[in-house]
């Protein structure tokens, strides 16, 4: 039965199978083979069981509000302003790629919709300023990963699904090291832009500065009602989602009177796609996790983990290898949908916080976004420069070092991810 489950996935996912597939059919194969088949009445039930969660409802919400935004021009309006603020730098367009997405991580909470979003907007921008375009496609590649880690997340979300953590204070734990990934990285960009001598833009007269600032105040202030509403306790983060589509909508239509219905009409129907494709693979990961549950697979994986030692760090960093290799075949939500329910029990028996383990996950599960064979945003990249996928792997390669040692920061010191939620929240 274990058997089935672990091999029969492999095989359908090498043959090109959808993930959902894969999965459905891999735990009807465990069932049969596990003799278990009686209980097939019970399938649907569980698929349908696993979407019955109210948390689940801000993925569509988030998607929705993240596409009103790209249409109205919103993003333009960002990277303008990142622009304002650290184009003067050397290699300035580069730096203000990484601090648009910072602006944009508190509005979308998806890599891949940032890579998309602001990626054309932010290549056509480098390439005209004189950068190269495997350095631009490797900085927007990179930059893409901080909008699952610093709040709204997405993925934060799947975890708070699997987990029954807290979303509050997963999206808490996933400030600072936002705030880090941003940093290091732009520690990075200097680095090539002064061994390489990129270009950098005129220093911004106050003029052209409160320009830039009044016309990306409004959705600047976005994340702010989001997240503040959330930690102070008027809106859950279900609640949260609903109000950025709202808000997406006014600034859209009554303020900048950028969308036309064709455009609402083409935002509806893409977000409407793409969550039915996620809740497929939730519904099918839910009954997979269950037939893994039933295999008895948890617990054994469980036991080899605690047997290897007692030390919380050292299985940590066990784990980190494992989501690391995982991260490079599997989509992120996918992984926390059928990893979660598997090491959470182990990260309760060690005494890991468990918003600790959330971040530490979802950010290393972002490294795979960028990792052969298939990191996704490499994908993306490839195709928004029209590069070869072989010279963006190539170009973005270096930049994952910044990555790790955000990573390995936040392992080795928790209180980087648990002192904000802990001060706002409080320790219960």
């Amino acid at each position: 039965m274990i058997l089935f489950l672990t091999l029969g996935l492999i095989l359908f996912l090498l043959m090109g199978m959808p993930v959902a597939l894969a999965l459905g059919l891999s735990s009807i194969g465990a069932l049969i083979s596990g003799g278990m088949i009686f209980q097939a009445s019970i399938i649907a039930q569980k698929m349908q069981f696993g979407l019955q969660n109210f948390i689940l409802l801000a993925i569509p919400l988030f998607i929705l509000a993240a596409k009103l935004m790209n249409t109205a021009g919103i993003t333009q309006k960002i990277f303008g302003f990142a622009d304002t603020l650290v184009g003067f730098l050397p290699g300035g367009l580069a730096h203000a790629n990484v601090v648009a997405s910072l602006i944009f991580a508190g509005m979308s909470g998806a890599a891949v919709v940032d890579a998309a979003g602001l990626g054309q907007i932010e290549l056509d921008a480098m390439e005209k300023g004189g950068y190269p375009k495997p350095f631009a496609v490797a900085v927007t590649s990179a930059s893409s990963t901080i909008g699952p880690i610093f709040p709204p997340s997405l993925p934060f979300v799947v975890f708070s699904f699997v987990s029954g953590v807290s979303v509050g204070r997963l999206f808490l734990g996933g400030v600072v090291p936002g705030v880090m990934m941003t940093g290091i990285l732009m520690l990075m960009v200097a680095y090539f832009s002064k061994k390489h001598k990129y270009p950098r833009q005129p220093f911004p007269t106050w003029k052209i500065a409160l320009k830039s600032f009044i016309d990306a105040l409004l959705p600047l202030f976005t994340p702010v009602i989001l997240l503040g509403g959330i930690w102070l306790g008027f809106v859950t983060p279900t609640e949260a989602a609903a109000v950025a589509v709202c808000y997406a909508l006014f600034i859209g239509v009554v303020v900048l009177r950028e969308l036309t219905w064709k455009d609402l009409v083409e935002a509806f129907y893409q977000t409407a796609k793409e969550t039915a494709m996620i809740g497929f693979v939730v519904a099918a990961s839910t009954l997979y996790g269950w037939v893994l549950m039933r295999s008895g697979m948890t617990i054994r994986m469980a036991e080899w983990l605690i047997g290897i030692s007692d030390n919380p760090l050292v299985i940590l960093f066990t784990i980190n290898i494992f989501l690391l290799i995982i991260g490079c075949f599997l989509d992120s939500t996918v992984a926390i949908l059928i990893l979660g329910p598997i090491l959470m029990p182990v990260i309760q028996r060690l005494g890991i916080d468990p918003v600790h383990f959330g971040v530490v996950m979802v950010l290393n599960l972002m490294i795979g976004l960028l990792t052969p064979p298939f990191g996704i945003v490499l994908f993306v990249m490839a195709e928004v420069s029209k590069l070869k996928f072989e010279r963006v792997v190539h170009a973005t390669l270096p930049f994952l070092i910044p990555l790790f040692i955000v990573l390995i920061l936040i392992v080795v010191f928790p209180g980087l991810v648990t002192w904000l939620p802990n001060l706002v929240m409080g320790l219960g």
